[in-house]
């Protein structure tokens, strides 16, 4: 480098190169830019505190996320630092002084002695930090790239910058690893804002403007997909946008866009991949056997013994590879970079790969997981074990998920193998099954059926059951209900005659005895004869090893057919066949098909009203093994959508809107199209706030956007979508959106009664297709009621028409339209619509449903005077809701319920404490609101001139009940004396002359 010298020749410290201004100011964005609302706001909130770190691997917008921010603060832009590779400590804290000399002496606040650019001693960081302390606004920093930062000694002196500048300076720093230690206080201290992978990642509304904006719009679905296939990640979705402007066909072309790409590959190979350790890099790569690995798993693998550390700092520090929240935890990678690692996976010998997945065999089989250890054994060539998993796990290869796993097809068993062996064929098409592709299936299944005609009559007996099981599971797939009930007696006649006499007909849905004699298509085998049972069958015994084969055919057949007449909106058909598969997939040790049946049953439990037995169900099946990792995902999604709809009914929005978020990740996932726009505006609920940054991915949720909120409702479809939309829109209801509500329900309804099965059409799971039924009714009733409350009485009966005046309408038809009546004015008319809820038939009504009825029947009776039948009726409601915990049926109803709680209290309850608390919580009357004193006779409560004591506020609260002055002194162990002082005090305070009257002062006054 050229050196300056002075004037006697002689050589000085070379010169500092001058400071680069691209340095200092945010880069250009990339054209065409996205402005993401939802992360600008979390932007806002955190640079409100000491430091919002945004830690990301490459290619998540990071620094995209920041330049658009400091754009939108124009008129107080942030200072700006960009860290390069290389930069010694001396020379970023030339460029961190200049950045803020530019932002501290910028006018109006005038001039402040700064520190000379370089070098920074301790003391001048002091003279930094006081000027910042002066500053009347704060000054925000941000800084790009903190991972560069090499020199801990600058790390720590913003930590004291930090720490003293008397909360004027925020920092904003971007970066690929998490804090180093020099700023991890200010984590353990709260000031710390974090957004990761998770937020920065693309929602599907965002993907679906990132395609407009880059001129390649795209259907819904399409959007959906793609969203899915990329995880959201900023990069490949770029990649996605600019490759798709020359396709001529660009959704076909969306639907196949992966990691293969070579934009993408070559970025991932670059920023990802390159950026590894080569341990870590081999370990990703041997674990791409499988769409998913455990700690335990990638040793067997690798032959490592430390693959649990790897994976967990890939998982912290990546953000390609996400961790479930099972324990042990499992790993799967991002898809794009799945299909990569699939690809460096192919480059190891033959040899090496079929060991590879004959390790992986071994381990899923000993960990009690048959479909991954089939499709493992296939693709190892290990013949004789994937036909020996078929003949022990047939019924775990049913597959129920709608996820298929995400593994490239396998090539069918060599012809020379399925002739010797044809159940190899059958265990060939059961793996195809369970990945979803239903024409391999079929062709594996037409290749064993023409291989076994000579094959002895004991094994073509076991040979037709098997096969029959794989023909039932192709018309599930099919979407085909006709023939899934066909082959499920198909499959039930071939139980012994004990078990047909017991499961097969004059069972619902079943055809009967005639049907079960039908032969099916393409399973004929020469010398079986059909029919209920095989020639000469004997009833089995307790230790008959066939008792266990009929209890696996029950659970197989009885689950196909729960799932199709759940489908259709059938509940309780559903459930009798959910009931009789559980028990007999318990008894034949089956928890895939447990899992199943029991977290169906448990949706039908909290739909039916019972509650106490749906959470246990519930709770039960998401700690079963089947649930952890990604294997089950939607059937655990069942389990979480009840518990979201047993909070529901027990007022409990923050658990409920965990768990629909929960359900909707685990069984719809990236294609809830806008869920997260609905779950912010459910979060206000827990909040309370007008506006919620951040949560969900939404800043706030108005009428405005009820249309695309609405849009995630139906992504699940079916049933599914119906109990959601149930939930949210009544969430919905309670944070102030009606309108969003009614959209919600409109859809969902829509959705439900509009979709109709085709069969031979693309498999569409049972979740997503439902002729309408109770749960159709169920939302028409919700929608009347929220357009009732509208006050748009007339749309309101126009919904109902004639369906809830008929001589026997549908209970929750009927209780709507009493609703709107009453809205109306006409209590008369309400009373004459309201069902009859303690008929011997209501005793089949949904329990909330019951309840309901029977509460607003409480409200006519009071309105029309008689208060002695409405405390009657209101005492049988709280009987039949008090095991199961209900509340909303009392907190979310007609304002006028929390009177007639708060007078039923008085006179006299055996639900005291429970009463108490729903008066408590329940809403206000709609003449005050909350916080409001209530009127009485008089005109408005007075407050207090003198405060009640603690000991009088405890002896106030048992004023409410039954209990005499003696029985209270009793319960707090004082004199008689004593309370009667406190009591005389109480009326004084509350200018009262008798109980009653203290108490309804007091509620007035939210004493109580």
């Amino acid at each position: 480098m050229p050196q300056q010298r002075n004037s006697t020749g002689s050589a000085e410290v070379p010169a500092d190169p001058p400071l680069l201004a691209s340095r200092l100011t945010a880069p250009a964005p990339p054209q065409p830019m996205l402005w993401r609302p939802r992360l600008l706001g979390r932007l806002d909130a955190g640079a409100a505190g000491a430091l919002t770190l945004v830690r990301a691997p490459a290619g998540w917008g990071k620094t995209t996320l920041l330049t658009a921010w400091a754009r939108a603060a124009a008129e107080d832009p942030p200072a700006w630092v960009q860290v390069e590779a290389g930069d010694s400590g001396e020379r970023l804290w030339a460029y961190l002084v200049a950045a803020l000399r530019g932002v501290v002496e910028r006018p109006p606040d005038g001039p402040a002695a700064l520190p000379p650019v370089v070098p920074l001693r301790p003391d001048q960081l002091e003279v930094l930090a006081a000027a910042l302390a002066a500053r009347e606004r704060p000054v925000r920093l941000v800084v790009d790239d903190l991972h560069r930062v090499t020199d801990p000694a600058v790390l720590t002196g913003l930590e004291f910058l930090l720490r003293h500048a008397d909360g004027r300076l925020g920092l904003i720093a971007a970066a690929r690893t998490d804090l180093p230690p020099a700023l991890h206080r200010l984590r353990l201290a709260g000031e710390l804002t974090e957004i990761g992978p998770d937020e920065l990642a693309f929602t599907t509304d965002e993907v679906a403007d990132l395609l407009v904006a880059h001129g390649v719009p795209l259907p819904a679905v399409a959007v959906a997909a793609l969203r899915d296939r990329t995880g959201g990640w900023p990069a490949g979705l770029r990649f996605a946008a600019l490759a798709a402007r020359g396709q001529s066909d660009p959704q076909r072309w969306a639907a196949r866009f992966g990691g293969d790409h070579p934009d993408v590959a070559a970025y991932l190979r670059a920023e990802v991949l390159a950026q590894l350790p080569t341990p870590a890099r081999e370990l990703l790569r041997r674990c791409a056997v499988g769409p998913a690995v455990r700690a335990d798993l990638a040793d067997a693998l690798t032959g490592r013994t430390d693959a649990g550390p790897l994976l967990a700092g890939l998982a912290r520090d990546s953000g390609f590879l996400h961790r479930d929240d099972s324990d042990p935890p499992w790993y799967r990678p991002h898809p794009l970079l799945a299909d990569l690692l699939r690809e460096e996976l192919a480059d190891l010998a033959d040899g090496e790969r079929a060991a590879l997945h004959g390790r992986a065999a071994d381990w899923h089989t000993d960990h009690d997981r048959p479909a991954e250890a089939l499709r493992h054994a296939l693709t190892a060539g290990q013949w004789d074990r994937a036909t020996g998993l078929l003949l022990t796990h047939w019924p775990e290869l049913v597959p129920y998920d709608r996820e298929s796993p995400d593994v490239p097809p396998l090539a069918p068993p060599p012809a020379e193998a399925v002739r010797r062996d044809p159940e190899l064929a059958l265990a060939a098409g059961a793996e195809r099954a369970y990945a979803g592709d239903r024409e391999a299936a079929a062709a594996r299944l037409r290749d064993a059926v023409a291989a076994a005609r000579a094959l002895p009559a004991p094994r073509r007996d076991r040979f037709r059951r098997l096969a029959l099981a794989l023909e039932l599971t192709l018309a599930r797939l099919a979407g085909d209900h006709p023939e899934v009930r066909r082959a499920a007696a198909r499959l039930l006649a071939t139980a012994t005659a004990t078990a047909t006499a017991a499961t097969g007909p004059g069972l619902p849905g079943v055809p009967a005895a005639a049907g079960l004699a039908e032969t099916p298509a393409g399973v004929d085998l020469p010398g079986m004869p059909t029919g209920a049972s095989p020639p000469g069958a004997v009833a089995p015994t307790d230790d008959d090893p066939r008792t266990g084969e009929d209890a696996d055919v029950r659970a197989v057949a009885g689950t196909a057919l729960g799932l199709i007449e759940l489908a259709e909106g059938e509940l309780v058909v559903a459930g009798a066949w959910f009931g009789r598969a559980l028990a007999a997939a318990r008894r034949a040790g089956r928890p895939r098909t447990e899992l199943v049946d029991a977290t169906r049953t448990a949706l039908l439990l909290a739909l039916a009203g019972e509650l106490s037995p749906a959470e246990e169900t519930a709770r039960a099946a998401l700690v079963m093994p089947p649930c952890q990792g990604w294997s089950s995902r939607a059937d655990c999604g069942y389990a979480h959508l009840t518990l979201a709809l047993v909070a529901l009914h027990r007022d409990q929005p923050t658990e409920a809107v965990a768990e629909l978020a929960a359900a909707g990740t685990a069984m719809v996932g990236a294609a809830m199209v806008g869920a997260a726009m609905v779950g912010a505006a459910m979060v206000r609920v827990v909040s309370g706030a007008a506006a919620v940054g951040g949560v969900s991915g939404v800043v706030a949720v108005g009428p405005a956007m009820a249309g695309v909120a609405t849009v995630g409702v139906v992504a699940g479809g079916g049933v599914v979508g119906a109990v959601m939309a149930l939930c949210r829109a009544a969430l919905l209801r309670d944070a102030g959106e009606p309108a969003v509500a009614i959209e919600v329900v409109r859809r969902a309804r829509d959705e439900l009664t509009g979709t109709r099965a085709t069969p031979g059409g693309e498999p569409a799971g049972e979740g997503d297709r439902a002729g309408g039924g109770e749960l159709a009714d169920r939302l028409l009733a919700l929608e009347a009621d929220l357009r009732g409350e509208q006050g748009d009485l007339d749309t309101a009966r126009r919904l109902l028409a004639e369906r809830a005046r008929e001589r026997d309408p549908v209970p929750v038809l009927g209780l709507a339209l009493a609703r709107v009546e009453l809205r109306a004015g006409d209590v008369r008319a309400a009373g004459h619509a309201l069902p009859d809820w303690e008929a011997p038939g209501a005793a089949d009504w949904p329990l909330s449903v019951r309840l309901a009825t029977g509460v607003l029947d409480a409200v006519l009776a009071r309105r029309g005077g008689d208060e002695r039948r409405a405390g009657r009726l209101l005492e049988r409601v709280l009987d039949l809701s008090g095991r199961h915990g209900y509340r909303r049926v009392f907190t979310r109803a007609e304002p006028e319920v929390r009177d007639l709680l708060a007078a039923h209290l008085d006179s006299g309850t055996a639900h005291w404490p429970a009463v108490s608390d729903l008066v408590r919580d329940a809403e206000q009357p709609a003449e005050h609101g909350p916080g409001e004193p209530q009127r009485g006779p008089g005109g408005p409560e007075r407050a207090l001139t003198e405060p009640l004591t603690e000991r009088e506020l405890t002896v106030l609260r048992y004023l409410q009940s039954i209990l005499s002055n003696v029985e209270i002194a009793a319960e707090l162990s004082l004199s008689v004396n004593t309370v009667k002082t406190h009591v005389r005090n109480i009326y004084r305070k509350l200018d009262a002359t008798r109980r009653r009257e203290a108490v309804r002062r007091a509620r007035a006054l939210h004493l109580l």
